[in-house]
C-alpha cells in the first residue's frame, strides 16, 4: 500500500512538471499580424487614422474638442473620449512635451483575423525631451476602434 502511494505521488509530480505548450490566443494572434506598406492600404483608412489622431492632439493646443461622430469611431471610443478625460491627458502632455506640431507615420500593421489596421505615428512636439507615439486602430467598418498615446523610452546609444 505504501509503494502504491509513493508511485502515485511520483506520477503526479511528473505530470505536474511536464512542460506546457504555448496556446495563448494573444500569442497566436500576434504571430499573424503583418506589416503592410501605406500604398497597400485604402486611402480612407489612412486619412481617417491621421485626421482623427491629429484632431485629438490639436485639442491640446486649442482646448476645444470636437466629439467623434458615429461614422468616425466606435461607441466605445466615443464613450471614452470625453472632454474631461482629454483635458486631463492634454494637461499632462503639454507640461512634458509642449505644443503639438505634427504627426509622422512610422508603420502600419494588419491583423487578418480581426481585419483591423494598426497605425503608429511619431508625434512631434515643441520640446524634444520626451518621445511620444500615437496608436490608432481602424476596424473593417473604417471606424476608429482604439486610439492612444504612449511615451517611448529613449534607446541607449
Amino acid at each position: 500500500m505504501r509503494n502504491l502511494v509513493y508511485l502515485f505521488a511520483i506520477i503526479t509530480l511528473l505530470i505536474s512538471c511536464k512542460s506546457k505548450k504555448k496556446t495563448d490566443e494573444a500569442f497566436k494572434e500576434e504571430m499573424k499580424i503583418v506589416l503592410v506598406k501605406p500604398n497597400e492600404v485604402e486611402n480612407i483608412k489612412i486619412n481617417r487614422a491621421y485626421d482623427l489622431g491629429k484632431r485629438l492632439l490639436e485639442t491640446c493646443n486649442t482646448s476645444t474638442f470636437k466629439v467623434f461622430s458615429k461614422d468616425e469611431a466606435t461607441e466605445k471610443v466615443i464613450a471614452n473620449a470625453t472632454p474631461e478625460k482629454i483635458a486631463t491627458t492634454c494637461k499632462k502632455i503639454n507640461l512634458r512635451n509642449g505644443k503639438f506640431l505634427s504627426l509622422d507615420l512610422i508603420d502600419i500593421k494588419f491583423n487578418p483575423i480581426s481585419e483591423e489596421y494598426y497605425f503608429r505615428y511619431n508625434i512631434q512636439f515643441e520640446k524634444k525631451l520626451f518621445k511620444r507615439e500615437l496608436f490608432v486602430t481602424i476596424n473593417k467598418e473604417n471606424k476608429v476602434a482604439a486610439i492612444s498615446t504612449k511615451e517611448v523610452k529613449a534607446k541607449p546609444l
